[in-house]
């Protein structure tokens, strides 16, 4: 009996999928690269390992999933990660103080590629389809709306879920903790762009209501509309266009397929690309997860609208599930931020098929790796964004005062200015510093601080630590991290490195990732409804 090869952590978009450019001519196939590894470590190689390009899909040793192999000119090996000889793939490496992922994407054709073999868990189909309306609160104007869906086989009741905890959430939020409370099974989920039905004239929940009750007709749900869950997403304070999203369903229904390209493609809204992931786990369980947003991001539970789908049984069923799903959010979702606002209508849903037996530590693991990147992806696709700010906090009383201190620094306005610019003006980040120990009555930890940028030691014994070739470096490692904030592909994954050591010598730490302010976002913003 062969090893197993999981978990095989397999990441698409920003921080997982993107081609490695090797110094010296293209890297091995990833077959040959793979059988290399495995005879190093001493176990025989499966016979067959699909991929597709830039990312492997994973397997169980002797067991191929679904995949094929699509060549791979630019592909970066695997690393063995312990002595049982696991294959992994890391797609959280925007996390990792102090270490740069080098991947590189060249172009959108490239990166849609990567993406557009990327197979569903056993027992999921996703479709969408495209609408027209025009808005209710604004008069002589047509717009475009696409309405989504994830279907699954059949009923189940393994699902978790977590919201927003805005005081002022969104009907469709509202609709969702009622089926969490209940804990009916769910057979489907139905997610709409361009309006987030938050407070609208009339009765918001009623609507999403309807839409559901149309979705469970047109595909026979014998749960009826309970057995849908719906999730809003865009403008907020106007109506859904109820008619026009009904009379779409059945083309969103006859597009039902097993790719997750399109549905990641059809839940975007200022987004520049679609966001994916998967992870495969030991015996073959996957969990695939696609999410949408850019702006409005400083989750307090979730992301805007993720989407987690596995084909994973776990004995602990939904309770373990939900357990499961609010750990791996608090270590992701919680720990990012773009603009410093809450959205009214974060969503994160976690659906199994329950179809392939799986240890809970092993998908907990896979769960929180697989977040972790849809977070990070997240960000470098945020409204504007130029530079990914990654600043790690150590030295706090305990992780919350190092999480707050964290946020703190990647919202400060004039901080994240000064990055847009790269420009080196270290008198923000240790002005924010000192505002926020002050502020939250920690005033002591400022003695014996240390505060970096790019490993470059900016300010310590009390005094900064600066000259003339220091703020060269500094600036280069700022430029090195900028990307062009309007292609529709992310080209790298390397960040801008903040670090701060505080003066209490405490357990407490955080990563957070941020982004910077620039003059696009503003753009993006000030013409969100036109």
């Amino acid at each position: 009996m062969l090893p197993s090869l999981g978990p095989a952590f397999v990441g698409l978009g920003s921080q997982a999928a993107l081609a490695g450019r090797g110094s010296q001519g293209s890297p091995a196939h990833p077959q040959e690269q793979v059988a290399r590894r495995c005879r190093a470590a001493g176990i025989s190689a499966p016979s067959a390992f699909p991929v597709a390009l830039s990312f492997a899909i994973g397997l169980s040793a002797g067991r191929p999933r679904r995949g094929k192999v699509q060549g791979c000119s630019r592909w970066r090996g695997l690393a063995m990660a312990s002595p049982m000889g696991i294959l992994r793939r890391a797609v959280a490496t925007a996390w990792q103080p102090g270490v740069q992922d080098t991947r590189e994407c060249g172009s959108e054709e490239e990166f849609s590629q990567q993406l557009a073999d990327l197979m569903l868990p056993q027992g999921f189909r996703v479709g969408a389809a495209g609408l027209k309306f025009s808005p209710a609160e604004i008069t002589g104007k047509v717009l475009p709306m696409n309405l989504n869906l994830i279907c699954l086989d059949r009923p189940t009741e393994d699902w978790a879920a977590v919201f927003t905890r805005n005081a002022m959430p969104g009907a469709p939020v509202i609709v969702g903790r009622r089926r969490l409370a209940e804990g009916k099974p769910l057979q489907a989920v139905v997610v709409n762009n361009k309006i987030s039905n938050v407070f609208p004239a009339g009765d918001g929940v009623a609507a999403s209501e309807e839409v559901c009750e149309g979705v469970a007709k047109a595909l026979g749900l014998e749960g009826g509309n309970s057995a849908v869950l719906p999730c809003s997403t865009g403008v907020i304070g106007w109506r859904l266009p109820v008619a026009e999203m009904i009379a779409a369903i059945p083309a969103a229904k006859d597009s039902l397929e097993e790719k997750a390209f399109p549905f990641a493609k059809g839940i975007m809204t200022t987004d520049r690309y679609p966001k994916a992931s998967s992870v495969t786990l030991p015996g073959g369980a996957r969990i695939v997860g696609v999410c949408k947003g850019a702006g409005m991001i400083e989750p307090n539970m979730a992301t805007m609208l993720c989407y987690l789908m596995t084909d994973a049984k776990l004995e602990g069923g939904r309770e373990a599930m939900q357990k499961m799903l609010r750990e791996a959010v608090n270590g992701s979702f919680n720990a990012i931020s773009v603009d410093g606002d809450e959205s009214t209508s974060d969503t994160t849903v976690l659906l199994s098929s329950s179809l392939e037996p799986c240890e809970e530590a092993a998908f907990a693991a896979g769960l929180q790796e697989l977040t972790k990147d849809l977070a990070a992806q997240l960000v470098r696709n945020g409204e504007g964004t130029q530079h990914v700010i990654r600043v790690s906090v150590t030295g706090a009383e305990d992780d919350a005062e190092a999480l707050h201190l964290g946020r703190a620094i990647v919202n400060g306005p004039l901080f994240k200015c000064a990055v847009a610019g790269n420009d080196p003006n270290v008198g923000r980040l240790v002005g924010k510093v000192g505002q926020v120990l002050g502020a939250t009555g920690k005033a002591h930890l400022a003695e014996g601080c240390v505060c970096s940028i790019g490993g470059e030691t900016i300010f310590e014994g009390g005094k900064f630590m600066l000259d003339a070739e220091k703020e060269k470096r500094l600036s280069a490692h700022l430029q090195s991290a900028e990307q062009d904030c309007e292609a529709k592909f992310p080209s790298h994954n390397r960040v801008v490195e903040v670090g701060v050591v505080l003066g209490g010598g405490g357990s407490g730490s955080a990563v957070v990732l941020g982004s910077d302010f620039t003059k696009e976002y503003v753009a993006i913003n000030a013409d969100y409804r036109s």
